[in-house]
């Protein structure tokens, strides 16, 4: 019987065949260093989850070979292509290590960056991602993902400069309190950081695609926004929708109620027309709108409250405290 691992490293993967055999030498590698199994105060162990995603060449033939050969070997083989974020909530499902390490099993991701994530997670976080300092992508997305980045990082206030790397490193407790569903990946670090997680990041080694091509195209730009929006939303306005709603009823109504007042005045003071002016027609449909937003985040609020009667928090840690029965 195999003892529990301490180091989950979950890869993802999707008609990878030609990289796989290559990634698996480097894991391995990786994981025989010994700086890297001195960080651990315990024996080391560790095991490599496999996760595939609906592969359709000879990835998930090639994983079961090596299965046989390698115990620390696992494979988690989904019914079809589900996307990044499936796999990787499938991966975190599995993973029995206090600590986990995620990376792309395109041989972009340093293997051997595992040791530097681990020690940074070990100075206090709990969550350690990579960044592509030095990218070597084509600029189809190279300039996506620094728009993606930069405007993350403005609307969220978490300094990172990559969110989207592959390569990163969990406590067990970071992934137990993530909820992934959509393109949500991306936006790990937002959510951990939401649910009062430490978050940073270290420069990593990221290397040029050396067989086949990207899975990810400009297909995924126009659902990664709404999961953007999405995220946005839940990690500020989830538990208080009037903060949001309120904010755009209180600015529509002040924008046509001042509409109104300059055409009242027009009117009464310069007799100026009022009938068949298109701005007059704005303004009370603003205010129309006002009334329609403070209704939504009424709702909104008599929803919320009425779904869940508790805060939703996370714990550090407890002690001398009993787990109460439910």
């Amino acid at each position: 019987m195999q003892p529990t691992p301490l180091l989950s490293v979950i890869v993802p993967f999707y008609n990878e065949e030609e990289s796989l055999p290559l990634l698996l030498d480097q894991l391995f590698e990786a994981m025989s260093d010994k700086e890297l199994q001195g960080l651990f105060k315990q024996p080391f162990s560790f095991e490599l989850l496999m996760i595939d995603d609906g592969s359709t060449d000879g990835s998930l033939d090639f994983i079961r070979e090596e299965i046989v050969r390698k115990p620390e070997l696992k494979l988690v083989s989904l019914q079809r292509n589900f996307g990044k974020t499936a796999a990787l909530s499938a991966g975190f499902k599995y993973a029995e290590g206090e600590y986990i390490v995620t990376l792309d099993a395109d041989l972009q991701d340093d293997p051997f960056a595992i040791k530097c994530l681990i020690e940074k997670l070990q100075e206090g976080y709990d969550l350690v991602s990579g960044w592509k300092r030095e990218r070597n992508d084509p600029l189809s997305k190279t300039i996506p993902s620094r728009v993606f980045n930069m405007t993350t990082r403005l609307f969220t206030g978490i300094a990172l400069h990559d969110f989207n790397c592959g390569l990163k490193a969990y406590r067990k407790k970071v992934i137990q309190s993530l909820d992934l569903y959509g393109e949500m990946h991306r936006y790990i670090p937002v959510l951990a950081r939401w649910n009062g997680f430490g978050v940073s990041e270290i420069p990593v080694k990221h290397n040029p695609r050396r067989f086949g091509k990207t899975k990810f195209g400009t297909s995924r730009i126009f659902p990664g926004l709404f999961d953007f929006l999405t995220v946005l939303f839940i990690t500020r306005y989830l538990r208080q929708p009037m903060h949001f709603f309120g904010m755009l009823s209180l600015l529509s109504f002040l924008v046509g109620f001042g509409i109104s007042l300059y055409v009242t005045i027009g009117k009464v003071f310069f007799n100026e027309a009022v009938v068949n002016r298109p701005i007059l027609f704005l303004g009370i449909l603003l205010i129309i709108l006002a009334v329609q937003f403070f209704s939504i985040g009424l709702l909104g609020e008599m929803l919320t409250r009425d779904a869940s009667r508790t805060l939703h928090y996370t714990v550090r840690e407890t002690m001398n405290v009993q787990e109460e029965k439910r």
